[in-house]
């Protein structure tokens, strides 16, 4: 049976007013708009608050050879305040600057926050992270690393980065997976991704 097919969407969107409602941080931006609807016409004038944090690279040191991960864990405030576990068992990541490329940012955090040097890249997805509220997309990446000397506390200290690296083994990625010590996005994500395309991985780096 053939997956359905959604119809195209409509395309209007009239934006009426974009104010700058916070700058900390991070930065929130006040929308007043409407959209056309399935149907035909237009919704009323809505109001809608968009977190605006970057756009963000992110990758998962995979080493075929010993078949094995790099994995960091550090301190997240979102997840503290959510009733979230604050200390995250996370892929490599980073905010894209202007001008940079995303998988370029992505090798840089695996060297920062990692201590490892990614030789291949497979990518996996580009994602927006909630799309309900904030504009933030992940470009996500499985990266070739030799994980024989990873370990240890990286980060830079200037950017109060206090990062846990840990090599992990596909069983044990799994069952952190499966039994929900995994518990953000680009983690899951990725993981799920490798072990679906596994074989295709092993083919490719062996």
């Amino acid at each position: 049976m053939a997956p359905p097919v959604f119809a195209p969407p409509p395309t209007g969107i009239d934006i009426t007013e974009r104010t700058e409602a916070f700058k900390g941080y991070f930065k929130i931006e006040r929308y007043k708009l409407r959209h056309e609807l399935f149907e035909g016409g237009w919704s009323n004038l809505v109001t809608r608050e968009v977190f605006e944090r970057g756009h963000a690279a992110a990758i998962l040191p995979y080493d075929p050879h010993l078949k094995a991960f790099v994995l960091c864990r550090q301190f997240r405030i979102g997840a503290h305040a959510g009733g979230m576990p604050p200390w995250q068992i996370e892929l490599v990541a980073g905010i894209i600057e202007d001008g940079e490329k995303p998988e370029d940012v992505a090798r840089r955090e695996a060297v920062e926050e990692a201590g490892v040097t990614v030789s291949d890249v497979i990518p996996i997805s580009h994602y927006a992270v909630s799309p309900g509220g904030t504009s933030e997309t992940v470009y996500l990446y499985l990266g070739r690393v030799d994980s024989s000397k990873a370990g240890g506390l990286h980060g830079v200290p200037d950017e109060d980065e206090h990062i846990e690296v840990q090599v992990v083994t596909e069983d044990d990625f799994r069952t952190m997976i499966d039994t929900g010590v995994i518990a953000n996005a680009s983690t899951l994500l990725a993981g799920l991704w490798f072990f679906l395309n596994r074989d295709k991985v092993i083919a490719q780096w062996t």
